[in-house]
């Protein structure tokens, strides 16, 4: 089984979204999501993104697919167009197992669950998920999609310090797995 981890941004209230959109424009936050879900430790692999089809949806066009990175929306609609090199799965145990895909598998580096709410709900029960990287934003966004609780399973490894852009402060977090500690 493949082991993943999870990278989100959420605000106090642990609000992922609002009306299918992020709620908030971070460039440090979008600069480390890159940096995050792109770095591999070895040349020539990539990282694979795994996203709902809502995610995969709100992604401004020009980043569809997100570039450097092997891109698989799950989705129940079988009819959902998707570009080449993009690959649909029908559940969360289906993405995984993509990882073993002949194009993917020579070329895999580190897996990484993206969102959105209902996809991240099943990502923290799987046995599989090892970590998770959380942006915290300081404050409330109104938001209707929301992280789900996990930090009696998970333990905090590090945390930077604040950073600022306009009126908004965040910083970051990776939480491992309780029983990885």
């Amino acid at each position: 089984m493949t082991p993943f981890n999870i990278i989100v941004a959420m605000d106090e209230e642990r609000g992922i979204g609002r009306k299918g959109r992020i709620p908030w424009h971070l460039k440090g936050d979008l600069r480390h999501f890159k940096e995050v879900t792109t770095a591999t430790q070895e040349p020539g692999t990539r990282n694979i993104v795994i996203m709902g089809r809502k995610t995969w949806d709100s992604l401004p066009e020009k980043f569809r697919p997100l570039p450097g990175r092997v891109n698989v929306v799950i989705t129940r609609d079988k009819n959902l167009q998707l570009p080449e090199g993009v690959f649909p799965a029908d559940g969360l145990e289906h993405a995984l197992a993509l990882c073993g895909h002949e194009e993917v598998k020579d070329v895999l580096g580190a897996v990484y669950v993206i969102g959105g709410g209902e996809i991240y709900q099943q990502a923290l029960r799987h046995p599989q998920c090892q970590r998770i990287y959380v942006t915290r934003i300081r404050g409330s966004f109104q938001c209707d999609t929301f992280f789900p609780d996990f930090e009696r399973n998970f333990r905090e490894r590090s945390v930077s310090p604040f950073l600022s852009e306009g009126a908004v402060s965040y910083h970051f977090a990776e939480y491992v797995r309780s029983d990885m500690c």
